[in-house]
């Protein structure tokens, strides 16, 4: 630099030599290279870099690819709410829900505008899934107690191939402990069972699961199944394995097909097990039950309110093929309906029936219903805890 050059007339005399520059043809920025090294004293390399344009900051990319169709911001808030009052379903279950959840939203909480209803409507499951992944991160997932009973497995038999799972009417049963994780003393068992064919769910309590208890449950869910009762199928438990439930299965005008699993496989019931864990654990909980007066409340909410739901407005998967290739299983699935649809759909159930459901369901609002159920779930658990305190 020239010693009697200041800073500031040294950015001032650069400043007019670089505009210079960038104007210049080569001959002429060689010139100015060398003047800007005699001046300031510069490598050769030095000069050139301080001559060229000062670089811009670099700029984030231009987004590549196709614009968002769906808007997490917009969507999220209403697909949320039924996510929620649905029990959390997964991407599959819930883009077969969303045609009767999202008319039943616009009644029960306000509308949507069109553009919104028809991007819920559409999304495949893997955007709702992913549109959902923060809010299953936000709120996370909310014991067998089987005694066997070996007086009569060899009057009953494992179940095989004795039954057409195409055609409604073939259950499966199992009873899980409501224990909070001892099963000593008086204690409340929640029935469960469910149609192969149509995945039509009954449950019921009983206290202690006594055999004559267990047998009036029954006796009351074939009431109330939309189609003949023709089969059974039990694990060991000495609930189901015992002369009550065998005389009734037999001695009846239609006969009841009664069959049991094998001790202590668990997935000869593997339908039931599953439902044991999304309609028994998921809605009921793990806490000890030991109050006789929840029982009559348990059975008017799973014959009421939570009955309705999970038949006519929760979809279910059902397998429909698998193979095995390699190391692993690969798994096909059926398309996505309720129980309800199913039911609708069968040629072996009743046309009186099948209007039945189809009135039912017209007047029911399953944001109604799922606010229905927490509210008895609450009178029922400040009952347990009355009885805890």
């Amino acid at each position: 630099m020239h010693p009697k050059m200041s800073k500031q007339t040294k950015d001032e005399v650069m400043e007019k030599l670089r505009g210079r520059y960038a104007r210049a043809g080569q001959k002429h920025k060689t010139k100015l290279i060398d003047q800007a090294i005699d001046l300031f004293d510069y490598h050769r390399k030095a000069a050139i870099r301080a001559l060229r344009p000062t670089p811009r900051a670099p700029q984030a990319p231009a987004f590549i690819g196709r614009p968002l169709k769906y808007e997490p911001a917009v969507l999220l808030p209403p697909l949320k709410v039924i996510w929620l009052a649905s029990q959390q379903p997964c991407g599959k279950l819930l883009a077969a829900a969303l045609p009767d959840w999202v008319p039943a939203y616009e009644a029960y909480h306000r509308p949507l505008a069109t553009d919104v209803r028809q991007s819920l409507l559409e999304a495949s499951p893997a955007t709702l899934d992913r549109l959902l992944a923060p809010a299953r991160a936000q709120h996370g997932r909310p014991r067998g107690g089987t005694r066997p009973g070996t007086l009569l497995r060899q009057q009953i038999p494992l179940r095989g191939g004795l039954w057409d799972e195409n055609q409604p009417g073939y259950l499966e049963i199992d009873s899980v402990a409501l224990c909070g994780g001892r099963l000593d003393g008086d204690l409340v068992w929640m029935l469960d069972t469910i149609d192969i064919c149509t995945t039509w769910v009954e449950a019921r309590a009983v206290w202690n699961r006594g055999q004559d208890n267990t047998l009036d449950q029954i006796k009351d869910i074939e009431t109330r199944l939309p189609f003949a009762l023709l089969g059974l199928d039990s694990d060991n438990g000495g609930e189901f394995l015992n002369w009550h439930l065998l005389h009734w299965c037999q001695q009846r005008e239609q006969p009841v097909k009664f069959t049991r699993s094998r001790p202590y496989k668990k997935d000869d019931n593997a339908h039931i097990e599953q439902k044991n864990w999304t309609h028994i654990r998921q809605w009921f909980g793990y806490e000890r039950h030991d109050n006789p007066e929840v029982v009559p409340l348990l059975n008017a909410l799973t014959t009421g309110a939570w009955g309705q739901l999970v038949n006519l407005f929760r979809p279910a998967l059902k397998l429909k093929s698998k193979e095995r290739i390699g190391g692993r299983i690969r798994r096909v699935y059926e398309e996505a309906q309720t129980p309800y649809e199913r039911v609708q759909a069968s040629g072996q159930v009743s046309a009186g029936k099948k209007t039945e459901l189809q009135t039912l369901k017209a007047r029911l609002n399953p944001f109604a219903l799922a606010a229905q159920v927490e509210r008895e779930l609450k009178a029922i658990e400040a009952i347990r805890r009355g009885r805890e305190a």
